[in-house]
């Protein structure tokens, strides 16, 4: 499902990036916290202010959560992406570590919903015992 961003125009409030996530503002702070978030800008009552671009990395680390990447896996990461471009070797091994975890993973799940379905099948094409009185 496309989201639409909040109309911050490259300024956005923790409020906005919450109903724009669906995180919640204890775990955007605590992203922040641990050094899955970049520095976030504050306004000068020091208020956060997101920009588009931490908003693609919201994006992008919500991905890795929904793939079950570990969070130490994530922040390693986002450590890697801040040190620069030379650290596009590592980064990718990372990457392509979790690519092979996911995959394992999803056959895992294709055999677990092939169980299901016989199942619902198996139940769906039965005819109930009368009850006994």
């Amino acid at each position: 499902m496309a989201r639409t961003r909040p109309q911050g125009h490259d300024r956005y409030t923790i409020s906005e990036v919450v109903a724009y996530t669906g995180m919640s503002a204890h775990t955007l702070r605590w992203y922040e916290r641990i050094g899955l978030m970049p520095h976030v800008d504050r306004s000068h009552t020091g208020q956060r202010r997101y920009t588009d671009r931490d908003l693609d990395w919201l994006d992008f680390v919500g991905k890795l959560r929904l793939t079950g990447m570990p969070v130490a896996d994530m922040v390693r990461y986002a450590e890697l992406a801040r040190e620069g471009d030379h650290t596009y070797p590592e980064r990718l091994e990372l990457l392509v570590a979790h690519r092979e975890d996911v995959r394992r993973r999803i056959t895992e799940l294709r055999d677990t919903l092939d169980v299901l379905d016989y199942k619902i099948d198996l139940y769906a094409g039965a005819t109930p015992a009368p009850e006994r009185h």
